[in-house]
């Protein structure tokens, strides 16, 4: 009996841990806002080709001496300074655009959250999901989800208007990217949840408005 008794207890225990355990650890994750994703993608590279380079020559110091730029000239007729522009019809490199943003708030008095959503699309046409100064109460299996609700508040919000669900929770604190996948509607998200998978519970909700 004794024997039987611990082939049982044992699994229990082990998801009685999994289960509970997040709610007394605190996982913090530091993500850099990608190097890449305000930069123009050259032809034949892709963004990570990109961030691994800019990455690269950023841990690069040198020391260069510079004289006088060229581009400075001194109108004799009129005795004013005057700097040369890009020509006419020159194309600058697009850059990236923050599109989406919003504040998380509690679910409940327990379920607790707070920092910034933001989405923005890069000059590939790509997305990404950052979150900022963020933290919300840890729990077993939480995952990040967008959804055309506003501000949903149990499982059947997130049924009734659908979601994405973009991965699981990488930490419960700090700074961190989620990419969203090419085929999703960004315009029509207008919310980000952070959700419990096993017991189907919302965490926090930041309501996604406009960026100015």
């Amino acid at each position: 009996l004794l024997a039987i008794g611990v082939i049982v207890l044992v699994p229990i225990a082990a998801i009685a841990w999994w289960l509970g355990s997040p709610l007394f650890i605190n996982k913090t994750v530091e993500e850099e806002f990608p190097l890449a994703f305000n930069a123009a993608v050259p032809s034949g590279m892709t963004r990570t080709d990109v961030e691994q380079v800019m990455a690269g020559m950023s841990k690069v110091s040198q020391e260069v001496m510079e004289g006088m730029p060229e581009v400075m000239a001194m109108d004799k007729a009129t005795e004013r300074t005057t700097s040369t522009s890009p020509a006419a019809g020159t194309v600058m490199p697009p850059s990236g655009v923050r599109l989406k943003a919003g504040e998380f708030h509690d679910a409940d008095s327990f379920h607790r959250g707070s920092g910034r959503a933001t989405i923005h699309r890069g000059p590939d046409g790509s997305h990404l999901l950052r979150l900022e100064d963020f933290r919300v109460t840890n729990g077993p299996d939480l995952h990040v989800l967008l959804t055309p609700h506003p501000d949903s508040k149990s499982r059947d919000d997130l049924t009734a208007a659908g979601y994405i669900d973009l991965g699981k929770l990488k930490g419960n604190i700090g700074n961190q990217n989620y990419p969203i996948p090419e085929n999703v509607d960004v315009a029509a998200q207008r919310s980000v949840v952070i959700y419990c998978l096993p017991f189907h519970v919302v965490f926090s909700v930041a309501s996604l408005q406009d960026a100015s």
